[in-house]
């Protein structure tokens, strides 16, 4: 065999080669732009992985509190009978966040690269006195009266209401809400979402 031809086998298996890997590396990138684009998905497929984030999206406040809580009592509505009095120091917590297991799919619109979704309201999840901090300060009984050992207990429970005020009043369910759409809104982005509307839901 010539060395002429030995020279045009190897340039015509030279192009193949190259051929080849020009078909490899084309197919890498078709591969990668489609990685790179996923598909749309569809308004169940959001539900189902939007539900499961109530339990991640919450805010908590730690708070502290002096609860005086009297019980007085009369004779015949006229004659004082002295009143039982406990001074509770409470330390409570108390949870905020929205319910995303209120959605339906009738809250979501999906529309190729744009998300609608209405947001159900913030609320109070749960409110609790953490035991170990919380202690009596002072206990008094009166004079005519006997020892009321529920006393405690329902001091407890308005400590656990009086938290929970103070925690509405500092702005916990604003501050829920706020939190909801921000990482609501950064998740559905992270799902491929270019435009995403968070609209509240009517009461």
């Amino acid at each position: 065999m010539s060395a002429k031809r030995i020279a045009l086998f190897a340039v015509a298996g030279l192009v193949l080669i190259g051929s080849g890997a020009v078909l490899v590396l084309v197919t890498l990138v078709w591969l990668r732009a489609g990685a790179a684009t996923p598909r749309p998905l569809s308004t169940a497929t959001v539900l189902q992985r939007v539900q499961p984030l109530a339990q991640l999206i919450t805010v908590k406040y730690v708070l502290e509190k002096v609860v005086v809580f009297e019980d007085p009592r009369y004779f015949g509505n006229l004659i004082p009978l002295g009143e039982n009095r406990i001074i509770l120091l409470a330390h409570g917590e108390v949870k905020a966040g929205v319910d995303f297991s209120r959605l339906t799919t009738n809250d979501i619109t999906v529309s190729g690269r744009k998300i609608v979704l209405t947001l159900p309201p913030a609320v109070v999840t749960d409110a609790y006195l953490v035991e170990q901090q919380t202690r009596v300060l002072d206990w008094k009984t009166g004079l005519l009266r006997s020892f009321d050992k529920d006393l405690e207990q329902t001091a407890r429970r308005e400590a656990v209401t009086e938290i929970q005020r103070a925690a509405r009043q500092s702005g916990i369910v604003e501050e829920a809400t706020t939190r909801a759409r921000t990482e609501l809104g950064a998740f559905l982005r992270a799902l491929g979402f270019e435009q995403v509307e968070l609209r509240p839901m009517r009461p």
